[in-house]
């Protein structure tokens, strides 16, 4: 069905209430790290792409820089990381049907038993097109540099915060990157990278090109998500709004 102009004027509303205004201690944050490179004992492990190509350099790390034990985010030389588009997990809802274009889509994501366990069996794993997940961490079995958040505190499933275009978005912590091609970082669920940059901008196979999104995960029990999460949420907004308290008690910790 076509939808009507009133339709897409009520999702256009939606989508800007979910999209959280950056508080200035998170908007200082950005700025301060963002500059130099990741170094020392602030570098947690290094060796990683935000892009692919013949000109691509591995520049990526996880980096802790002004938030040890408390958070972990994705850095490069005076950059973040870009936003690739990740549709994997429960395929049966294709929602708007942008998931369609990737090339690369998994029926499952890496923690679909916990998905099932904290769900409750309400869902089978989490959607793309409702979750706003974040892919971070990295697996591989090529002899490639790996990562493994849980080594330094972050749980599964946790609450993160995604800084992108001039929005604040909170998503959860839902995929890792495997071992296909290089080892890249930057990637976010497709309902995630709509509501930073809109329906038109990003799809299954197109997401957002420059290296100016921070992806921040929180370390400990306090970023797991609790039992007012919508888990079975009919859509992000649903989703969003029953992780938002949790997200705005965690951005407290960047200063």
């Amino acid at each position: 069905m076509k939808p009507t102009t009133t339709l897409l004027a009520i999702l256009a509303a939606t989508q800007s209430i979910t999209a959280l205004k950056v508080p200035q201690n998170v908007r200082d944050f950005y700025k301060r790290v963002k500059v130099g490179r990741c170094e020392g004992s602030d570098k947690l492990k290094g060796g990683f792409f935000d892009k692919d190509g013949k000109n691509a350099k591995a520049q990526g790390s996880y980096c802790q820089k002004s938030v040890a034990n408390q958070a972990i985010f994705l850095h490069g030389p005076n950059t973040f990381a870009n936003m690739d588009i990740d549709c994997d997990g429960d395929l049966s809802d294709p929602g708007d049907g942008r998931c369609g274009s990737s090339e690369d889509t998994q029926g499952q994501t890496a923690f679909v038993d916990q998905v099932r366990k904290v769900s409750k069996n309400k869902i089978k794993d989490l959607n793309a097109n409702i979750h706003p997940y974040v892919v971070f961490g990295n697996d591989r079995e090529d002899g490639g540099p790996t990562f493994d958040p849980q080594k330094y505190g972050v749980k599964p499933l946790s609450v993160m915060a995604v800084v992108c275009g001039e929005k604040l978005i909170y998503g959860i912590w839902g995929d890792t990157n495997g071992d296909v091609g290089p080892p890249l970082v930057g990637e976010a669920s497709l309902s995630l990278a709509t509501a930073c940059y809109g329906t038109k901008a990003v799809n299954g196979n197109s997401g957002h090109d420059e290296s100016d999104v921070l992806y921040v995960a929180f370390t400990g029990e306090e970023a797991v998500p609790g039992p007012r999460t919508k888990w079975d949420a009919k859509d992000f907004a649903e989703f969003e709004d029953s992780i938002v308290e949790v997200g705005n008690r965690l951005i407290g910790r960047l200063k």
